[in-house]
């Protein structure tokens, strides 16, 4: 999925926001606006956006000498994901379908994304996706072929999503014990993508095989991924891709069997699944 029009002033607005984020002065946030700005003159129209964001994120970065830019951001979503565990297991406990629920509650964490063209409140999120309907409802493949498969690649998206794809994982290897589950991050730090660091703060690395795939993008590039990950993506018997990032670089993909969980934040993203922005989706293709 290639950029849009929308997409460049979404890409300068973020330099807003990580300007702020820093606790930039006026000077330091005019250089980043302006470069970015500058950068969005010559954006590749045959680029998908988390492509496009990589470049804008590394130059950034340098301006702001600071190689993580929302390091403090991050560790404040993670606290705030774990006060809602708890309230989360118990509805995993008592809840009529274990899987379906564990899976809304991943898809519920996807609205913590600092990139968004549109914000939502993760308590609100929390407090309806149990009783809301996938817009676009491949629930039931979802379950039919992790009935039969044998290894599951999870593609990681944001920091402190990453606690909910937790839970969906443990309810994973509990439905399924033979099931081998692969959870695959970013090679570095980009926006609030999760990565190692994070990943293994978490337990990820106890909980299942947590595989650094390597990339520098918000979303999973094929071509930009380590060999291994390559060759884990492509052996999967299924591939559960969380979020928008992830979903602009896959559509299309040259492989089939890859499940898209998200919360649509983008009129782009939008369009390109014939839905409205705030609907949930699984997808299966």
């Amino acid at each position: 999925m290639t950029i849009a029009n929308e997409c460049v002033d979404c890409i300068i607005n973020q330099s807003l926001k990580v300007a702020d984020a820093i606790g930039a002065d006026a000077a330091l946030k005019n250089r980043l606006v302006s470069m970015v700005e500058d950068m969005s003159k010559n954006f590749s129209f045959s680029q998908t956006p988390p492509e496009i964001a990589a470049d804008v994120y590394e130059k950034m970065s340098q301006i702001a000498q600071k190689e993580d830019l929302y390091d403090e951001v991050k560790e404040l979503s993670t606290q705030k994901a774990y006060t809602f565990v708890p309230f989360l297991e118990e509805k995993l406990l008592t809840c009529k379908d274990k899987l379906l629920s564990a899976t809304k509650i991943a898809v519920a964490g996807n609205v913590i994304d600092l990139a968004a063209q549109v914000e939502f409140s993760l308590e609100e999120e929390l407090d309806k996706v149990f009783h809301t309907e996938f817009s676009h409802n491949d629930f039931e493949k979802f379950q039919a072929q992790l009935a039969s498969a044998k290894h599951v690649v999870i593609l990681g998206d944001n920091v402190g999503e990453h606690i909910f794809d937790y839970l969906l994982i443990q309810t994973l290897q509990e439905l399924y014990p033979a099931l081998t589950c692969s959870y695959m991050v970013r090679g570095r730090p980009i926006i609030n993508d999760v990565t190692c660091k994070e990943a293994k703060e978490a337990g990820f690395d106890r909980l299942c095989n947590l595989v650094d795939s390597g990339v520098n993008t918000p979303g999973f590039v094929y071509n930009r991924a380590t060999k291994e990950a390559q060759k884990l993506f492509n052996a999967a018997d299924l591939v559960i891709s969380k979020g928008m990032g992830n979903y602009e670089c896959l559509s299309p993909s040259h492989r089939k069997n890859i499940c898209f969980l998200l919360k649509v934040k983008c009129s782009v993203v939008a369009k390109s699944l014939d839905k409205e922005v705030g609907d949930i989706i699984c997808k299966i293709t």
